[in-house]
């Protein structure tokens, strides 16, 4: 079996994950790894019987791709000199700290048609994956993202930390371009945006309410999705997943469902069912970087592309941008 040999750049909180799930898949073989802590590497690397290498040059030519999970502000520059040894790349999200930057890493990974993937762990969600054949047309979107204040993070806004897991799944439902957008946000335990509020428009009528606050008591993360005759709910803490659906009257209370009886009048009545689907036991870290693995070695695109992550970068910008506008207002 064809084994792809992988490095993993930055091993604090989640390079560390990336190591130890590296190592759990069969197709892969775990190279190294390079952190700029030397100190910090050294001990991940003991903790996982890997290399570590204190060059990332020399990584970079033993490997034929990399993660990438070190500070947003670093993104780019490893990810250029990663392509530079024709090293194919996973790298977390947000892509970069800014649209230029995701552009021209976008642009190289094409050109030398080497996979760029981003590392929207929330697609992978065994909840989400549970609704997919279930999304049809969303109309509208209300998503919640409220996190206990953690200092990891911090250096960017709380659209770029939590927000954008929601605008890129948004984005992947919704096969629409954005009409316009209104936001606000407020500065509280740091030097950037730690509540945001957002209202999306897109250009077929759709509209998505989302909300990501780093200051919460408790956390919650849930998604409400409505389109015709269905609701569907999702809470990506637990994985579980709810539908409701208005179908025809004569429709059958399959096995997993429960009817609710008939509402409306006359031709209009529909039956209301309501199930749970089933949600695999999924690690969705894993199961992210195991397709990423799949597509270098079968030569395919990957699931959340560089593309992906551009999208989500430039409506994550723009939100940022009317927050700060909104600011000016105020003052």
């Amino acid at each position: 079996m064809k084994k792809l040999k992988v490095g993993v750049i930055g091993v604090g909180h989640l390079g560390k994950l990336h190591s130890k799930m590296f190592q759990s898949i069969e197709n892969c073989e775990l190279i190294g790894i390079y952190d700029s802590n030397n100190e910090t590497a050294k001990s991940v690397a003991q903790e996982f019987q890997t290399a570590v290498f204190n060059n990332l040059d020399d990584l970079l030519k033993s490997t034929e791709a990399v993660s990438i999970a070190a500070t947003t502000s670093a993104h780019f520059q490893l990810a250029l000199k990663a392509f530079e040894f024709n090293n194919h790349v996973f790298i977390e999200k947000p892509i970069t700290a800014t649209i230029e930057e995701a552009e021209e890493l976008v642009r190289i990974s094409n050109e030398r048609k080497l996979n760029l993937q981003v590392g929207h762990i929330e697609r992978f969600n065994p909840g989400l994956l549970a609704l997919e054949h279930y999304i049809t047309n969303p109309m509208f979107i209300q998503s919640d993202r409220l996190a206990q204040f953690n200092p990891r993070g911090t250096d960017v806004a709380v659209v770029l930390d939590l927000m954008i897991h929601d605008i890129d799944i948004i984005l992947s439902f919704i096969k629409s371009p954005v009409k316009s957008i209104e936001a606000n946000g407020v500065e509280v335990v740091s030097d950037h945006i730690d509540i945001a509020n957002a209202r999306i428009q897109f250009e077929n009528g759709a509209v998505a309410n989302v909300t990501a606050s780093r200051i919460s008591q408790k956390k919650m993360r849930k998604m409400r999705i409505f389109q015709k005759d269905t609701y569907l709910s999702l809470d990506f803490v637990t994985g579980v997943s709810e539908v409701y659906r208005l179908l025809p009257i004569d429709s059958p209370v399959t096995n997993g469902s429960i009817s609710f009886g008939e509402i409306g009048i006359g031709q209009k009545k529909k039956r209301l069912l309501y199930e749970q689907p089933e949600t695999k036991e999924i690690n969705a870290l894993q199961y992210e970087l195991q397709l990423f693995v799949n597509s270098v070695l079968n030569k395919t695109k990957p699931v959340v592309s560089g593309e992906d992550g551009l999208r989500a970068l430039k409506v994550a910008d723009a939100i940022i941008g009317k927050i700060n506008e909104s600011k000016m207002v105020m003052q």
